[in-house]
């Protein structure tokens, strides 16, 4: 077996548990769209509205998960497995002090945020006790992100996908009879949805902390060392998210300018196009953690033959995705609502979202690998050219200029993809990322 082999091998078997994990988690919110579609596009929307500020709120804060990946990945990689243990103690509780911080603002600003998107007020009516609920359970959902990530930095990728195969199992079993009063339960509707994502995840939580358990080792003083290391990874992790959702929000407002129908097709063709980010998301994440170890352990090749290999796999699922969306849109819409304006809207945007799956894949991996190196602050760059120099501008100028239709406010999103293709793809090239010290 050659040594290209043996990375290959080793990419698909990190990457494999986590893209039944990504698929898991995405089917979350997926599935609580899908059972709320009885209730009418009105609440296809409001549930939509809802997971996209709580992903905002969650996303703002993200850069602690993937501290914790690179952290612990490089940590790993040097074989210094005490350090590893006590930033993974020092991981979870910024967690959870971020996590309650979190929830209290997000219950204070969902809904003049709705109003500020341009919502319509049926929908916010319907959204704000959905998003209440989601804000107030978030604890569990941050706490769930970063103890996958700290498993996953050490290697560990399928234990995370056990506890999220539990969470959807829960979630589903609940869920149904929580929002249509079905098997004695009472029918709380949409609110019914957010209570069986809250029981879900709490659950979940509870699993990962105590697959942890042999990893965590107790400090007797807080490390400094540690959490500069985790601040010099995941600030501009936090600060890329954030110019991404601020974007994603002026960017939905102007979907939202179309009409409930067009973002109903929207919040749709996203749950079903993230499937696609499954490979991506999956081979991401197994090259961030093979990249960073390999750094720890001072083998640069290597590094770079996993990232190639990542990328290469990664695009070729992605590129069977966007074949199944351009080939059989109107089957996968139908899949999920039977609102026929819904599903004309939402076959043109899986038509556009398949011919930006290869770009997206390259993205994807790209800044993966650049994370496991700790080369986080390009990234963020590359995503604020992306966003605020390609999308956000162009989707106006069609939009709200030229007063086009949505379908070209979406067709956006794929020159944003490319320009970030291209400019990850040089930084990787140039190899700037060998200098950078995340560890010491």
């Amino acid at each position: 077996m050659t040594a290209r082999d043996r990375i290959r091998k080793t990419v698909l078997r990190l990457a494999l548990p986590v893209t039944i994990s990504t698929f898991l988690l995405r089917a979350e919110g997926i599935v609580a769209v899908f059972l709320v579609g009885g209730l009418g596009a009105g609440a296809i929307a409001a549930v939509g509205l809802g997971q996209l500020l709580a992903f905002i709120g969650t996303t703002v804060f993200s850069g602690l998960s993937v501290g914790a990946n690179v952290l612990v990945a490089q940590l790993w990689g040097a074989r210094r497995l005490k350090d590893a243990g006590e930033a993974a103690v020092h991981l979870i509780g910024l967690g959870l002090i971020i996590s309650v911080l979190l929830g209290a603002t997000g219950v204070l600003i969902n809904q003049p945020a709705m109003v500020a998107l341009g919502a319509e007020p049926d929908v916010i009516t319907q959204a704000v006790p959905y998003s209440n609920i989601i804000f107030l359970l978030v604890p569990f959902t941050i706490l769930m992100h970063v103890l996958s990530s700290i498993l996953q930095g050490t290697g560990d990728t399928k234990t995370p996908m056990y506890a999220l195969i539990g969470v959807n199992i829960v979630h589903i079993l609940v869920a149904y009879p929580l929002i249509y009063g079905k098997w004695g339960a009472p029918a709380w509707g949409i609110e019914g949805a957010a209570w069986a994502v809250g029981i879900a995840e709490s659950l979940g939580a509870c699993y990962l902390l105590w697959a942890c358990r042999t990893i965590l080792a107790r400090s007797m003083a807080i490390r400094f060392d540690l959490i500069r290391s985790t601040w010099q990874i995941g600030a501009s992790v936090s600060g890329e998210r954030v110019v991404q959702q601020v974007g994603v929000m002026f960017y939905t407002k102007m979907v939202l300018s179309y009409g409930t129908a067009a973002y109903a097709a929207h919040q749709v063709g996203l749950s079903i196009e993230s499937f696609s980010f499954l490979p991506g998301y999956g081979f991401a994440i197994a090259a961030a953690t093979m990249v960073g170890q390999s750094i720890g352990a001072g083998k640069y090749v290597r590094a770079k033959l996993e990232n190639w290999e990542a990328n290469r796999l990664a695009a070729a699922g992605m590129a069977v995705m966007g074949v199944l969306f351009f080939l059989f849109p109107h089957t996968l819409m139908r899949g999920f609502t039977q609102d026929d304006a819904v599903v004309e809207l939402g076959t043109q945007f899986l038509r556009i979202a398949a011919f930006m799956q290869i770009p997206l894949a390259l993205t994807m991996v790209l800044a993966g690998s650049l994370r496991g190196a700790g080369d986080t602050r390009f990234i963020m760059w590359a995503t604020t050219i992306g966003m605020w120099g390609v999308r956000v501008p162009l989707a106006y100028v069609l939009g709200v200029w030229l007063q086009l239709g949505v379908v070209y406010v979406w067709g956006a999103i794929i020159v944003d993809w490319s320009v970030r293709m291209g400019l990850l793809l040089w930084r990787y090239q140039s190899e700037r990322w060998r200098a950078i010290q995340v560890i010491r």
